[in-house]
């Protein structure tokens, strides 16, 4: 009878050791809930003190402090560490919320990240400023961009979708109402392409009207036309549907003007105007021509662009502009219209000076983490914040097929714009399956 006993014992720590092993690779969220979360947690408790002050996060502590510290206490004194004021676990990493003392700043904190990771085992760790003298520990116990799962609450809603797993386990929502224009870079099989189906597919969920801007003739977009509410798929289009977007601009400038409102969300919902969101699929195949006499429509096409990017946030139309380069070379005005570009996506690139253009004027620091992301992570990007910070994120993985699919589903929501009529793009009629006539 003890033989079976020790068998059994060893055959179910056997098995436990087992399924720990699978689940760490497999399952990392139950890996982490079971072993890594109350490892870590024991490790930060045990060592914070000491980690903080190799690290550099400690001040001296007040006279007052000191002489209680001497006379009171009769214990040596020892230099502030920032006091924890909450530790929250959760499915990905713990989050633990510290008070700083005089004398430190997030600064401080932000330049120590590195070492704070490699202290207490973890896989990153981000400092979010929550509010004045309290900064946020985000420590992710595993790589969440390994196998992205978009936490089940990201759904679009108001004019924010989510589109990407940021590298601390949260959703990362593309706002247009905080950051109304903005701009994606990256090469060939970098996942640009994917950031925009996970963006059109949130879009064509909520009461907005698309306008695709895809020069290739169409080969990007023309699949979810029947969410958009125009599509121009040649230059000569692109530039006729720009002066109208700005045409419209100046209309509603006027309606904002005559009710006194400063935006269009400011209006009462009867007399609001639909927004608008521009897509535009290869910025390069406006800025480039081939011939003298297409100059006039390259200035065109930049000009309202740029006029768009200035004004048209607070009448509801903004810009999401992709591209794999988007520097000077491009020509007159490319630069200044992406200094109007708030948002800023990169993905993979190829060369150093292409992640300068989207992230030295907004994050200089993110440059050099966008310049090692490796091909075989698609989909994996460095993003600005809305907050003036910069986070990796990464896209999951979503067919054209169901972007398509969720286009069709929602075609009830296209709003009636009737300046937009004539670039709205045929959408052919569903295939209706005939009896067979071959008896």
């Amino acid at each position: 009878m003890a033989d079976w006993t020790v068998w059994l014992e060893a055959t179910g720590a056997a098995s436990a050791a087992g399924g720990l092993g699978y689940a760490k690779y497999r399952a990392p969220r139950v890996y982490w809930s079971l072993v890594g979360l109350p490892a870590t947690w024991g490790r930060f408790s045990y060592s914070y003190r000491s980690t903080m002050d190799v690290c550099g996060l400690t001040v001296q502590p007040s006279g007052l402090r000191a002489f209680m510290a001497r006379n009171v206490a009769r214990r040596e004194v020892q230099p502030v560490a920032p006091k924890i004021r909450r530790i929250r676990p959760t499915s990905t990493g713990l989050r633990v919320s510290l008070r700083l003392p005089a004398g430190l700043e997030p600064a401080d904190v932000i330049a120590s990240t590195e070492r704070l990771r490699h202290a207490w085992g973890v896989h990153a760790v981000r400092v979010v400023v929550v509010k004045p003298g309290v900064v946020e520990l985000r420590m992710t116990g595993y790589d969440v961009l390994r196998r992205v799962r978009m936490p089940r609450k990201a759904q679009p809603h108001d004019m924010a979708v989510p589109v990407a797993l940021r590298d601390d386990g949260t959703a990362f929502e593309r706002d247009y109402r905080k950051v109304p224009m903005a701009l994606t870079l990256g090469a060939n099989f970098s996942g640009k392409s994917m950031y925009q189906r996970n963006l059109i597919n949130g879009l064509a969920q909520l009461p907005v009207a698309l306008v695709g801007m895809d020069c290739k003739r169409g080969v990007e977009q023309s699949a979810y036309a029947p969410r958009l509410s125009a599509l121009a798929t040649n230059p000569d289009d692109a530039a006729s549907l720009a002066d109208v977007l700005v045409a419209e601009m100046e209309d509603r400038f006027d309606l904002l003007n005559l009710h006194g409102a400063s935006d269009i969300w400011e209006l009462p919902e009867d007399l609001r105007p639909a927004p608008v969101v521009v897509l535009v699929d290869e910025i390069a195949e406006l800025f480039l021509i081939s011939r003298k006499e297409d100059e006039d429509r390259r200035t065109r096409i930049v000009t309202a662009l740029i006029r768009l990017a200035q004004m048209a946030r607070a009448v509801g139309i903004y810009l999401e502009i992709c591209g794999q380069r988007f520097g000077s070379d491009l020509g007159k005005g490319a630069t200044m219209l992406r200094a109007q570009l708030t948002g800023r996506v990169v993905h993979r690139v190829n060369d150093k000076e292409t992640a300068e253009m989207g992230l030295k004027d907004v994050a200089p620091t993110a440059v050099p983490t966008a310049c090692v992301i490796p091909a075989n992570r698609p989909g994996t990007a460095v993003a600005t914040d809305a907050d003036g910070g910069w986070c990796k994120i990464r896209t999951p993985q979503i067919s054209r097929d169901k972007v398509a699919a969720t286009c069709r589903d929602f075609e009830h929501l296209v709003p009636d714009l009737p300046f937009l009529a004539p670039f709205r793009p045929h959408v052919p009629a569903p295939a209706v399956d005939a009896p067979s006539l071959v008896k």
